[in-house]
């Protein structure tokens, strides 16, 4: 399992970290690389969709900046087509566990997603579970040492999703880790300062208001990554644009449940 590592020191406190505290940090996350998780990019179970994909998506980077360790047991919270879902099963281990949540209400948006789930979990009955819910109340059967949600936390905040939603989703994945256990967020940038009125036209959140919330939650920021940065993005498209599609400014963060 991870070994637990102090908050990245952010602006000003850094002059006030000790050398042995950036030292541990360092040392810490040096453990962790792509090749760690060359294994399960290379699974042969994984489609030529997503295979194509990794180039931007980058597979490796992510799951070591997620820091997955064998035998843990992961969330996938919103799991779309299952591209993550299908990395976390090889990358866990034969001893580690993966829930792969769908919500119903993304299945009643699109029927194909309950499909798309069934066929993502099919190869690894032994380790992926299948869940189902509401997006708002996803009910892990235990608790977790890490939970990843990919391009959906902005979701979370669509128009047609009761008010609240956000607040109670992300309150949920807080008590469904670990004391000590991490969540992983990856989504699409929105413009400084825009909050998250973006999130049902751009399908883009503002990288602060996510952090916001999230650590309104109890959640610790422990690091963030640029590994998505794309600064040419103008960040006031729709991500679905053909002009923008795939090359969308992302922001990755890695938060920590105390304990």
């Amino acid at each position: 399992m991870r070994h637990m590592i102090l908050p990245l020191c952010l602006g000003t406190a850094l002059a006030a970290c000790s050398p042995s505290a950036e030292e541990a940090t360092e040392e810490t996350a040096a453990e962790y690389s792509a090749g760690d998780y060359t294994v399960a990019i290379n699974d042969i179970a994984r489609p030529d969709a997503d295979r194509e994909a990794d180039a931007a998506r980058k597979p490796g980077e992510l799951l070591a900046f997620a820091q997955i360790d064998k035998g843990e047991i992961v969330g996938d919270y919103i799991m779309g087509g299952g591209y993550m879902t299908r990395l976390l099963a090889i990358a866990v281990g034969n001893d580690g566990k993966v829930f792969a949540f769908q919500p119903e209400e993304f299945i009643a948006f699109r029927p194909e997603y309950a499909t798309e789930q069934e066929e993502a979990v099919a190869p690894y009955p032994e380790r992926v579970t299948p869940l189902r819910g509401a997006i708002d109340e996803p009910q892990f059967p235990e608790l977790l040492d890490t939970i990843v949600t990919v391009m959906n936390l902005h979701d979370l905040y669509l128009a047609g999703m009761p008010e609240g939603t956000g607040e109670k989703a992300i309150a949920a994945l807080f008590d469904s880790l670990k004391p000590g256990g991490t969540l992983v967020v990856v989504d699409h940038s929105a413009r400084s300062g825009t909050g998250t009125q973006d999130s049902d036209s751009l399908h883009r959140i503002d990288k602060q208001a996510a952090i916001e919330a999230l650590t309104a939650a109890g959640f610790e920021l422990e690091a963030e990554s640029d590994l998505y940065s794309q600064p040419d993005d103008p960040r006031d498209a729709n991500v679905f644009d053909p002009v923008i599609r795939g090359k969308t400014d992302q922001f990755a963060l890695r938060l920590r449940k105390p304990g």
